[in-house]
């Protein structure tokens, strides 16, 4: 059954799974002892940090190994602030950052800080521009990530960090997504990144701190990983994630050129194997291995479900999925449909064959689902011009209903309406708010805005042609 949802947790790499057994004999001991099999135990730790460092292009002692990558990033965003809280509060991130720091960016809000975010484009991409403007004098920390992990669109770290340079604010980059891939881009003051993204085993995250920056861990004091990581370490999965990190990247160039290609295919195709589709993200300016893209009139867990009964396990962010009743975070930012969207994210190794089985699956997956929602024909919904006064509105009722049948519901009518006509969708669905407007935006209609109902919002479409 091919996996394709790398992009969540890699499958273990050969190399990992090698050097986790070894260590599981050689370093089961502590590190902080002096005894014979504490120093064994210290070589290894050593090495790691070592063969580690030199992948993330820091010096040893810069580095520590974290529990998870979500805790890398939560220590780093947190040790940032409180050693630079005489010069302030402020705190900026990307409207797409991953989860785990714009919880870290919530929680400092909460307690009186404040956080400026930073809105990106429609390929998700944000402005250095628009991170250098945010810039303030109370400014401690700004954070970006280096690839984002929905859609694969790379951001500018190298730009962003000089801004924050000349402005003496430190960048923290989340490399979670790209570092089995590429090197981090220069100029970070603070690196966090995780295991299971690369091959390597979960439960160890990477946070490297540049000397100089001022630092302050939370938390209780404790005398492993400098006082920045409490806890004893896991040292056979801190041994295999050096060892898969330092494999996976001797292969990344040709690895990812070999993706890369695949996931062309698959960006060519899919518009024309499935229509209203909607391929999200950077075409060029990504990652390699990543592909995104929203199916109209699709519900997205449905859609998941098809897809792994066909033999294919990929991930979505659409509000439709039972991880959220909202849509991601990601798409919202970006403005793009968020219903039945599919993230492919191939793992080293993918065969070609696997890519084109999926690309044969693909539209009667998508169509099995439209049929069982009764969505409207592909590319019908304008196809019947209606006579009548260029004023005439209708209202659509699709409250209590989830995506997407407000959608739905508003192309099987729109064709109802004459040219100039209008159709107001009341909806209390969150997703409505999102793929009303990229609907309009992909169908060539009007959005005219939305205002509060009774019960949820109403959203007013005019038809164009």
């Amino acid at each position: 059954m091919p996996y394709f949802d790398a992009a969540s947790a890699a499958p273990l790499h050969p190399v990992a799974r090698e050097a986790l057994l070894a260590a599981l004999d050689e370093g089961w001991a502590d590190p902080a002892r002096l005894h014979r099999e504490g120093r064994r135990a210290r070589l290894l730790l050593d090495a790691a940090r070592e063969a580690a460092a030199q992948e993330v292009e820091c010096r040893p002692d810069e580095l520590v190994f974290t529990s998870s990558g979500t805790r890398a990033v939560h220590d780093g965003i947190a040790g940032a602030l409180a050693g630079r809280r005489r010069v302030g509060r402020h705190l900026i991130v990307s409207a797409v950052e991953h989860s785990s720091v714009l919880h870290s960016a919530a929680a400092h809000e909460s307690a009186g800080g404040s956080v400026t975010e930073v809105a990106v484009d429609r390929t998700g991409r944000a402005d250095p521009a628009a991170y250098a403007a945010a810039l303030r004098g109370d400014t401690a920390l700004a954070v970006l990530q280096t690839a984002n992990h929905e859609v694969g669109t790379e951001q500018p770290v190298a730009e962003t960090a000089e801004a924050c340079r000349a402005a003496g604010v430190p960048l923290l980059v989340d490399a979670a997504q790209s570092l089995g891939w590429s090197p981090a881009p220069a100029g970070w003051s603070l690196l966090a990144a995780s295991a299971h993204k690369w091959g390597g085993p979960s439960g160890v995250g990477l946070l490297a701190v540049r000397k100089g920056v001022r630092f302050a861990p939370r938390g209780p004091a404790d005398e492993r990983e400098s006082g920045r990581a409490p806890g004893f370490e896991n040292l056979p999965a801190i041994v295999a994630a050096a060892a898969s990190l330092r494999a996976v990247r001797a292969s990344a160039e040709a690895e990812g050129a070999r993706l890369r290609a695949l996931v062309d295919r698959i960006r060519a195709r899919v518009p024309h194997l499935v229509p209203d589709v909607e391929v999200v993200g950077d075409p060029v300016r990504r990652l390699p291995h990543l592909v995104t893209f929203s199916c109209l009139y699709v519900d997205g867990e449905t859609l998941l479900h098809a897809l792994d009964r066909a033999g294919f396990s990929v991930s979505s962010g659409s509000s439709c999925t039972s991880s959220t009743l909202t849509p991601s975070h990601v798409l919202r930012a970006m403005g793009v449909l968020s219903e039945g969207n599919v993230r492919v994210s191939l793992p080293v190794g993918a065969a070609e064959e696997d890519v084109e089985r999926f690309l044969a699956v693909l539209p009667e997956a998508v169509a099995s689902v439209r049929d069982r929602l009764s969505a409207p024909a592909p590319s019908a919904a304008s196809s019947s011009p209606a006579d009548g006064n260029s004023d005439a509105d209708l209202v659509v009722d699709a409250l209590g209903k989830r995506c997407p049948l407000p959608v739905i519901e508003l192309a099987k009518v729109i064709g109802d309406v004459p040219v100039g006509g209008s159709v107001t969708v009341l909806a209390d669905d969150e997703a409505a708010r999102l793929d009303i407007p990229a609907w309009c935006e992909m169908r060539g209609h009007d959005y005219a805005g939305e205002r509060a109902a009774e019960r949820g919002a109403a959203y007013t479409v005019r038809r164009r042609a």
